[in-house]
């Protein structure tokens, strides 16, 4: 299975109630983060406590990165669940959750 394809498996794998709250957000997959190379995934926005983005504005944006993610995780069962795992974390921070509120969830 590809890379894309396990980013969407972990999408399409959203419970209804959470997928439904999901609106004005880009989910993009991306080689690297030029600035962190190591970094799994990154929320940027405005996160749905705050209002979100406005209409008429850019959508919120989540990079998933493959090379850090493929590097680290060689079987290809550790990988997928490490996609899922770096997908729910930063849709958690468009949600409004803190980093130790993921810690909690086993998503930090």
């Amino acid at each position: 299975m590809s890379f894309d394809a396990v980013v969407r498996e972990a999408l399409d794998s959203l419970p209804a109630e959470l997928a439904a709250g999901l609106r004005n957000v880009a989910v993009v997959i991306e080689d690297e983060n030029p600035d962190d190379p190591d970094l799994y995934g990154l929320f940027d926005g405005v996160p749905l406590t705050e209002g979100g983005p406005e209409p008429g504005e850019l959508p919120n944006h989540i990079s998933i990165y493959r090379r850090p993610l493929e590097a680290d995780f060689d079987d290809v069962d550790e990988l997928r669940e490490e996609i899922r795992i770096t997908v729910l974390h930063e849709l958690g921070h468009y949600f409004g959750l803190d980093e130790r509120r993921l810690d909690e969830l086993g998503y930090g």
